[in-house]
């Protein structure tokens, strides 16, 4: 059983992700505030974070260099995050914020779960579908 804190400000986010994630084998919180997040991590570290990119005053990249940073600095335990980018452009913050795994909406179930399963068993997942086009150099 694994312990799943879900982060959004969106409602219908929250829905869509919670409806992949609680399989009835996992323990799902939400928080629908970022700044929040570092509470929640005291009162009982999760398995795995998913959050939104875009969440009211303390977004998706901006928790996860504060995870990763807390985690660095040997204050708080490893802890993988997915993060729900909202535009291809987003892959390259995603990457830099070290994040494991990231999806670019909207959200398809079955990457989804895909993701989560990737990431619970400490592997990384990048989202394929909508990654960042490459054009090979000319010789």
């Amino acid at each position: 059983m694994a312990k799943v804190l879900i982060v959004s400000d969106a409602r219908t986010v929250l829905d869509e992700v919670r409806a992949v994630v609680d399989d009835g084998a996992n323990e799902v919180v939400t928080l629908r505030d970022g700044a929040h997040v570092r509470q929640a991590l005291e009162e009982g570290a999760p398995d795995l974070l998913i959050t939104d990119c875009q969440v009211q005053n303390m977004g998706g990249i901006a928790i996860c260099l504060d995870v990763k940073l807390e985690e660095s600095a040997g204050r708080a335990p490893h802890l993988p995050v997915l993060i729900l980018l909202d535009r291809r452009a987003d892959v390259f913050l995603a990457r830099r914020s070290g994040a494991e795994g990231f999806l670019v909406k909207p959200l398809d179930p079955v990457r989804l779960r895909r993701a989560v399963d990737a990431l619970l068993d400490g592997a990384r997942y990048e989202d394929p579908s909508l990654a960042p086009a490459t054009v090979p150099a000319k010789a």
